[in-house]
């Protein structure tokens, strides 16, 4: 029987850094680190090694249907399907505000159109992908943890009543929410 399998999407720094690190004292099985950057992500995994870890790495583009295409066939024929998945990979534009308190340099932070269209076509479709590719691969008992951060709270209590209550509505479907995230973003 192949052992089991964690991955960690995005998990090159941060939190999903973090979550790797920890996964690889509790898991029982390997653990992968992704990312979209191969070099990142391989001194991401020398470092955890140097702590007595062993961690794996395989490259995940969330953006690329055809690299997380080939992270599923990965998982598939090496270990046969995927036990835990973390879905922590996506961005996050620093306001002007917050790059001149926390950094030295100022991030010149795009229009809110272009903002609006990558955000949501990485942290829901590609997301949306990763779980629509990789699911049909999940062995029973497995577990999924979908990261977030406080953006999307935080949106929702500047969004009026009608759309706030369709979002968070009992029966709203797939295809309406995409619809809803293509409408916003200016994708359709």
């Amino acid at each position: 029987m192949a052992p089991k399998v964690a991955v960690v999407t995005g998990a090159n720094k941060g939190i999903g850094f973090q979550i790797v690190r920890d996964l690889c004292k509790r898991f029982e099985g390997d653990v992968i680190l992704t990312s979209r950057d191969d070099s990142r992500g391989k001194t991401a995994v020398e470092t955890l090694k140097k702590e007595g870890l062993d961690p794996k790495y395989h490259q995940l583009d969330i953006n690329d249907h055809s690299s997380v295409v080939r992270l599923r066939d990965f998982l598939q024929s090496t270990y046969g399907g995927l036990d835990v998945l973390v879905n922590n990979a996506g961005i996050l534009y620093e306001s002007e505000l917050f790059s001149q308190i926390c950094s030295e340099t100022l991030e010149i932070v795009p229009p809110f159109g272009e903002v609006a269209k990558n955000t949501c076509q990485v942290n829901f479709f590609a997301n949306l992908d990763v779980c629509e590719v990789l699911f049909p691969i999940l062995r029973p008992h497995s577990r999924v943890c979908n990261m977030s951060s406080g953006a999307g709270k935080k949106a929702l209590g500047e969004t009026s009543k009608a759309w706030t209550d369709r979002l968070l509505s009992a029966d709203i479907d797939i295809e309406e929410l995409k619809d809803i995230v293509h409408t916003y973003s200016g994708t359709r």
